[in-house]
């Protein structure tokens, strides 16, 4: 398959999830179809990818990839960008909070056939945690006096 082909099939999977077509999305997955996602220890099959696509959709709604890089490399499609969307449901425990995020992506297709054989999934669980309220990062003006506060406590155990 040339590689615009490659191109379109990926991005044609996508605008599926994007728009909840997931029936349209999962014909685009080949039988043997495997999934590396950071994060998840186990490759997924075809059933546990649509498994995991179903509760990340159900959990974060209206969601839309935007891609700044498309790379395209013989069977390869490289897609670098931001998926949005709104926390409207549950996700890994946590009630909606009904806040807009915004996660940082990239992911490699590898296409055979007409089908979409391996992908590799890469998100910012970082970003989405602090975006969520799971994870509290200090902000620059803060950082300065946690800093002075931890050495503080250090140097009063040492003495």
């Amino acid at each position: 398959m040339p590689t615009e082909q490659n191109k379109a099939l990926v991005l044609q999977f996508y605008k599926a999830f994007d728009y909840h077509k997931m029936e349209q999305a999962l014909d685009l997955l080949a039988p043997n179809f495997v999934a590396h996602l950071a994060g998840v220890p186990e490759t997924l099959d075809g059933e546990g990818f649509k498994q995991f696509g179903a509760s990340f959709y159900l959990a974060f709604s209206q969601g839309q990839h935007s891609f700044d890089e498309v790379i395209v490399a013989d069977d390869r499609v490289v897609t670098c960008g931001t998926f949005t969307a709104m926390h409207l449901g549950e996700f890994q425990g946590l009630p909606p909070t009904g806040k807009q995020i915004s996660l940082s992506i990239m992911h490699i297709d590898r296409v055979q056939d007409d089908k979409i054989v391996e992908h590799w999934g890469q998100g910012d669980a970082l970003g989405l945690m602090q975006q969520l309220g799971i994870i509290f990062l200090p902000g620059p003006k803060l950082l300065p006096s946690i800093v002075k506060d931890a050495a503080s406590k250090l140097f009063k155990k040492s003495s």
